[in-house]
């Protein structure tokens, strides 16, 4: 972060985009340049809408203004944030080797050494004891770059080239290269952007899909290695802006699959991958809130459906019979426990599932029939299935974690259910995970729903309500929240902080339903969920309301921002990363990535009842005159999820109603995207930057 002082910082604020006061640090005051709009006969009028064009001098003027104010604001935790960055840095082995994995003759595996920013991905033939074969570098990708995503890594069948895709803008703009792992040299530079791609089984044809200028997959190409990009054939065009084009391989490797997927409904297809101009055929045409996914196996395919099952079945059928008359029960549906997905053995299944707020694994013997839990013993933690190329196998790899157990990676035998410690995640510095104690408590919504929470603090924490607490939350898509291992939170916990993971409705925590009750209009039982969690932790004396602090990204930044305008006294200090705050102006313009998509998330502005029903929480709409905690807003400013201008209107707007005195401080990173710094010490260095703040507004910074 770069520092400046305030007699710059007011500097900087001089211009048209904003007016500052010169004495101290004050903050940027946006010009208000009012937009007018309506939608359904209600009008609203959004002063910075300016803020949107990026291309702007003034806009960038501004972003940088807020950066400066920020550090000035901040200088004081510096020395704090220093030694955060220093605990969470001795917490990481930071030359280390992930557990190599077999496929097709060669060992792969990835390695970071000290001081370099980005994996080293590497393979070895037939043995372990082998000469190692670099075959992608990042830190050399990354040369000369101030940001780097590695996407994609396929090997062909016979594992002589690498496609690969790369990013340097933080914008999702993967652009696909292909290599001779013989020869070490580029065959295809950065030919197409591509989000996604795989190999056919002749080991010269690319299948790859292209996104509209909304950033959805939309297009499946062929293309023969060596060929210019002209002569590549058009496959199949997905029309309809609901859904994405998704490719992928089955784990047997005998056939490719391309899925039309939107939040509600699937159409997949499929193809002999040894005949990469054959005809591609349909599993089941799409059908209205029908979700499947296939893969193969000995001539069937093995589908997860929610047809006639909200939680998701597992069904077979031949690959030349798939109509669902005569389908088979593999996994029959259980009200109970969500079926999350299926990894596919010669000789084995496995069937990802939710119960409870926790991930579980069934392993199915599929001579046999009998299936198996992998047992877990611990309260709230994370089981699932690591990497594991080979098919044809009787033992596969699954990780674990919990908010005390560090990764762990375990070799496990699918018949006898026996296990084989590969690697456990070395924690130096003398980490000692019977120091901290984890709890699955439940907070009462209003609407009499109990909702889980999964709690981790340093054994000796006070419980009498004088102890400070960082509650997480997301609560969107579908996507659970799994108590997994963040050895960056021991820093907070040694400090005295309880840290919370809300198992709010709007995921899958607990199911389907968990997910359908907190989407639509049903979205607002999210922040109620959110706010009963916080008030049951203080209630229950895991801490203080003057040392609460709240947190989330994305839609998770939504679930704060909502939260916020419902109970600005919740809590003392509040941090809301990326965050997609203004909700009704982005779904109504479906030019911006995501929107059309998610009308079956959040509905569609265009539909008057949608509108409503949005207006009434969106965060950015409903900020208005009252006294709000300490804020601190992080975006980046080539996010494609969540595009910079949302949280900085939010700031710019928030700035001229709060009647508080507490600081409120926007930090734009101007070199990155959604997920923030995309090397491993600058994004501790992130992290060191929010956890200061917290730590500091709730008296904790120590």
């Amino acid at each position: 972060m770069t520092r400046f002082r305030p007699l710059l910082v007011a500097a900087l604020c001089a211009g048209p985009a904003f007016a500052q006061d010169a004495a101290g640090p004050k903050p940027p005051a946006a010009r208000k340049d009012p937009h007018k709009l309506e939608l359904h006969g209600d009008v609203r009028v959004d002063d910075y809408f300016w803020l949107k064009d990026k291309k702007n001098p003034d806009v960038i003027q501004y972003l940088e203004a807020e950066n400066a104010y920020t550090a000035a604001v901040t200088r004081k935790t510096e020395p704090l944030r220093e030694a955060l960055y220093k605990e969470m840095l001795g917490r990481i082995k930071q030359t280390d080797k992930a557990v190599p994995a077999r496929d097709r003759g060669y060992w792969y595996y990835a390695r970071t050494e000290q001081g370099k920013q980005y994996p080293i991905f590497c393979r070895k033939k037939g043995t372990l004891e082998a000469d190692e074969e670099v075959i992608l570098d990042a830190n050399e990708l990354a040369r000369g770059e101030k940001f780097l995503g590695v996407g994609e890594r396929q090997v062909s069948d016979d594992g002589n080239r690498l496609a690969f895709t790369t990013d340097t803008t933080g914008f999702r703009e993967y652009m696909l290269s292909v290599k001779d792992l013989r020869t070490g040299k580029l065959i295809e530079s950065k030919f197409v952007k591509a989000p996604q791609v795989e190999w056919a089984a002749d080991n010269k044809t690319l299948f790859y899909t292209t996104e509209d200028d909304a950033k959805r997959p939309h297009k499946l190409w062929r293309h023969t290695v060596g060929q210019p990009k002209e002569k590549d054939a058009l496959v199949y065009e997905e029309k309809d802006g609901a859904f994405d084009l998704e490719l992928s391989r089955s784990h047997d490797k005998q056939y490719l699959f391309h899925n039309s997927t939107s939040f509600t409904s699937t159409e997949q297809r499929y193809l002999k991958a040894d005949d990469p101009t054959g005809e591609w055929k349909t599993i089941l045409p799409r059908q209205p809130n029908h979700e499947y996914a296939a893969d193969h196996r000995g001539g069937k395919f093995y589908i997860r459906t929610n047809k006639d099952a909200l939680n998701f079945r597992v069904v077979t059928c031949p690959v030349g019979d798939t109509d669902p008359k005569g389908w088979k029960d593999l996994v029959a549906h259980d009200p109970g426990v969500y079926v999350e997905g299926l990894t596919l053995f010669h000789d084995f299944a496995v069937v990802h599932e939710r119960q409870d707020a926790n991930s579980q694994l069934r392993v199915i013997d599929l001579k046999t029939g009998l299936p198996h839990r992998v047992e877990v013993a611990e309260t709230a933690f994370h089981v699932g299935v690591s990497n594991n190329p080979e098919f044809d196998t009787p033992s596969m790899r699954i990780n674990y974690s919990s908010p005390t157990t560090p990764p762990t990676e375990y070799e496990y035998d699918m018949a006898t259910g026996a296990r084989k410690l590969l690697k456990r995640t070395e924690i130096p510095g003398g980490f000692d995970p019977s120091a901290y104690q984890v709890e699955r408590t439940w907070a009462t919504s209003p609407d009499g729903t109990k909702v889980p929470i999964s709690v981790v603090f340093k054994k000796g924490t006070p419980r009498d309500g004088t102890a400070g607490c960082l509650l997480y939350g997301y609560g969107s898509y579908g996507i659970p929240l799994d108590a997994e291992f963040n050895s960056g939170i021991f820093s907070l916990l040694d400090r005295g902080m309880v840290y919370a993971y809300a198992h709010i409705r709007g995921g899958t925590d607990l199911g389907r339903a968990w997910y359908d009750a907190g989407k639509m209009h049903h979205k607002q039982n999210t922040f109620v969920d959110f706010v009963a969690c916080a008030d049951h932790l203080v209630k229950e004396k895991y801490c203080s309301r003057d040392k609460l602090a709240i947190q989330g990204g994305s839609a998770g930044g939504l679930l704060i921002g909502a939260t916020l305008n419902r109970r600005p006294d919740l809590c003392r200090v509040a941090v809301l990363q990326v965050p997609f705050v203004d909700v009704l102006t982005t779904m109504t313009d479906e030019s911006l990535p995501l929107t059309v998509q998610e009308f079956q998330q959040w509905g569609n502005p265009k539909v008057k009842a949608d509108y409503e029903y949005m207006k009434q929480y969106c965060p950015y709409t409903n900020l208005r005159a009252t006294a709000y905690p300490s804020i601190l807003v992080m975006t980046s400013l080539n996010d494609s999820q969540v595009l910079y201008h949302e949280p900085t209107k939010y700031v710019a707007k928030l700035r001229t109603l709060k009647t508080d005195a507490n600081p409120l401080v926007l930090k734009c990173n101007m070199d990155a995207g959604h997920g923030g710094a995309s090397g491993r010490y600058d994004r501790l260095k992130e992290q060191a930057f929010w956890m200061a703040f917290v730590l500091d507004q709730t008296g904790l910074a120590k």
